[in-house]
Parts: structure tokens; C-alpha cells; sequence
């Protein structure tokens, strides 16, 4: 298959599985994600350059096709011109993503990542296997000092209609981002809040005639302990909860995790995943798409960009998928994780080198495949798996 044919291929794909874009929406963000993925990059001129090559055309015209699907309505020249509604994009992004997920349990993670002094992106994500995908995010200025409790609350809600009400769904954070009101809106959409807490804080365990100290709870490490009762003091703060606690070897503090679920039907050890949206914040910058490099400076346009961001990280991490997968290859075989072999190269760039592989050797364009669900940490033994081992919980009586 040709990079012509392997583009309109894809184009056809961008635009059945997100249908609410207009058909010239969705063909510039084929453009954009597939010129990302070739490239490794996003800057528009050298996506103009590789979509000139591959199409015929002119740069001038396409860097300006690019652009302009960055741009406000109101900054585009010609009349009836429309804007890319990001917010739109995300219950769409998030169900075509489902639509390959194998299983009913899913794992987000909420964090904030910045640009120098330009930007702070608060991003929602499906954390899988080593990465994360963003589904969900809003972009300020980073000389914005204020609370983001509206924007948050926005971003989980917009992601509610995605998710089928019989899924399990877990919605993690650190220590920076807790809040008394984003556990009761994630409890009241329906999910459960994994939320790190700091180690100051204090904690009345259910039947207990006293409150303790977190600290007193895990004065050690290799200790755990989990148990229902009331976090925190005031009126204001106090929460019933379920608390999670666990100090691992090789760990400076140890964890302190609330969430809504009953201490015998969750672990401590799901938390680990976490980390895996920094991962994804990686992909996005320096080990991936070159975000760091873009010289935008409005948020609009830049949380358009995210759209392409979003989908070509996507597309990659299932082709890598499918290609870690496939035993048939000589070198996949050689490459396949094993309880003791870890990944030796990252699902990202695994799928990356699969698409430039396959049309370099006129085989068909690989598209979004299955999304295998991997056990989360504590369950089972996975290679795919990379959180750190905690010791066995000691449950409250």
C-alpha cells in the first residue's frame, strides 16, 4: 500500500469513528495524526512538507489547511466557517477507544503537566500498559493562578456518556490534585476515587474509640494496613472512606490512598498505574510527538492540537499492541516480555515502527485493533505490568 492510499485509508477511519466532526474536520485531523506518526513530530511546517510529498500538492496550502484547523471560527477567513469543538471530541475519543478495550474495567488517572512558562494542560487519560492516552483535557496559560475545580469537574463529566454504567472504573490522582469535592463527583458519576493523600493527615478507623495519625498506621517499611472510617478533621474536610495504606521497600514515603470501595475488593497495589499517564506527558514531549518544540502560544488552538496528540497516541499504542502479539515475526519473538524479561522497547514506539515497517513494505496500513485488558497490579503477574511490588495488606477487623 502507498503513503496516498495508506492516508485515504486512514482518513476514512478518522472520520466513521468520530462522526460528529465535519467530513473536512476529519480529514485535517487524519492529516495531522498521520503526518505525526511518520514524522515523529507535530510541527506543521514538516508535516506540510511530508503531506506535499505524499500528496502532490502545494506546502504553502496545506500548512495553511493545518493551521486554520487550529483556528477559531472567528480567525478564519471566508464565510460559514467553522471551529473544531474540542470539548465535543472527548465522549467520541473516549468511546472509540472502548470500542476496542477488551474487558469492563478501565483505569484513569487525572493529572496536570506544563510548557515552560506557556502552558498547563489538565489532562484526563486512559492509563494502559506503560502509557496513557489522553480523552479528555483543558489548556490554560500558565500566568493563570486560580483553583481548577470547575475545569475538572468539567472534564470528568464530559467523559460520563462514554463509559457503559456496568463498567468498573477507577479514577486515580496524587497527592497535589486531591479534594474532598473530586471524590464525591467521581463517586456520584458512578466511579471510584483512587486519590494519594498526604502523610500529615489523620485518619478514625471504623470501631476504633480513637483517631490516629496516618503516619502511625505504616510506621515502617514493609507494613500495610486498609480499613474503612472517617479521614480528616471539620466539618468542611471529614470524609467516610475506605483508606489504603502501604510503605514498600525502595519508596521514601509511604502510600496513603481513599477511594469508596470496600477494603476486601481493592488493593492498594492499583495505584501503581498512576505513573503510567507521566509516561504518556513523555510520549507527548520528548519521547514522542515534539510537543515541547510548538511555538503556539493560545490555548484554543493548542487544546485543538491535542486532538491529533490524542489520536495518533492512540493509533500507535494499538498497533504496538497487536504487534507485541504477533509471535509470526522473527523479531517479535525475540522481543515478547516474560515474567522474567521485562519490555525491552515501549508499546509506543513498538507501534510506530509496525506502521513505518508495513508501508515500507506495501503490506496493508494497520489500524486501531484490540486494547487486551492486563490484571492491574496485585492481581496476577503480568510483564506488561511495571509497578512496584507492595506487601501483603493487612485489613482492619
Amino acid at each position: 500500500m502507498t503513503h496516498p492510499e495508506a492516508l485515504s485509508q486512514w482518513t476514512e477511519t478518522v472520520t466513521r469513528e468520530l462522526p460528529h466532526l465535519s467530513r473536512a474536520q476529519g480529514r485535517v485531523l487524519a492529516w495531522w495524526s498521520y503526518g505525526m506518526v511518520m514524522t515523529q513530530g507535530c510541527g506543521c511546517p514538516t508535516i506540510a512538507v511530508f503531506l506535499g510529498l505524499v500528496l502532490g500538492k502545494g506546502y504553502h496550502a496545506l500548512r495553511q489547511c493545518l493551521r486554520e484547523w487550529c483556528y477559531d471560527a472567528s480567525d478564519k477567513q471566508g464565510l460559514g466557517r467553522q471551529e473544531v469543538v474540542v470539548t465535543a471530541c472527548f465522549a467520541p475519543l473516549l468511546s472509540w477507544v472502548l470500542r476496542h478495550w477488551a474487558g469492563r474495567r478501565l483505569a484513569l488517572a487525572v493529572d496536570a503537566t506544563s510548557l515552560s512558562d506557556c502552558f498547563v494542560v489538565l489532562t484526563v487519560s486512559v492509563v494502559y500498559r506503560g502509557c496513557a492516552i489522553p480523552v479528555a483535557w483543558k489548556i490554560l496559560r500558565a500566568q493563570e493562578k486560580r483553583a481548577w475545580r470547575r475545569e475538572w469537574l468539567v472534564l470528568l463529566r464530559l467523559l460520563k456518556p462514554a463509559v457503559p454504567p456496568d463498567w468498573e472504573v477507577i479514577v486515580l490522582a496524587d497527592r497535589g490534585l486531591y479534594a474532598r469535592w473530586l471524590f464525591t463527583r467521581i463517586v456520584r458519576l458512578g466511579w471510584h476515587p483512587f486519590l494519594r493523600i498526604n502523610t500529615a493527615g489523620t485518619f478514625h478507623p471504623t470501631g476504633s474509640d480513637q483517631r490516629c495519625r496516618l503516619a502511625t498506621l505504616v510506621p515502617q517499611v514493609g507494613t500495610a494496613w486498609a480499613g474503612p472510617g472517617i479521614a480528616f478533621t471539620g466539618a468542611d474536610r471529614r470524609l467516610a472512606c475506605t483508606l489504603l495504606a502501604c510503605w514498600d521497600a525502595g519508596h521514601k514515603d509511604p502510600w496513603f490512598v481513599l477511594t469508596d470501595l470496600a477494603p476486601d475488593t481493592c488493593q492498594v497495589a492499583w495505584y501503581g498505574v498512576r505513573s503510567w499517564i507521566e509516561q504518556g506527558f513523555k510520549t507527548l514531549k520528548r519521547g514522542g510527538w515534539q510537543w515541547q518544540q510548538t511555538r503556539m502560544t493560545d490555548p484554543a488552538r493548542a487544546e485543538r492540537l491535542w486532538l491529533a496528540l490524542a489520536v495518533a497516541t492512540f493509533w500507535v499504542l494499538s498497533v504496538g499492541t497487536a504487534t507485541e502479539q504477533d509471535s509470526d515475526h522473527r523479531v517479535i519473538a525475540d522481543l515478547t516480555p516474560t515474567p522474567s524479561r521485562p519490555r525491552r522497547i515501549r508499546l509506543f514506539r513498538l507501534g510506530r515502527l509496525a506502521l513505518v515497517a508495513a508501508l515500507t513494505r506495501a503490506h496493508a496500513l494497520p489500524l486501531p485493533g484490540q486494547l487486551p485488558a492486563d490484571p492491574w497490579p496485585g492481581e496476577a503477574s503480568s510483564p506488561a505490568l511495571a509497578c512496584p511490588s507492595h506487601p501483603t495488606t493487612a485489613r482492619a477487623a
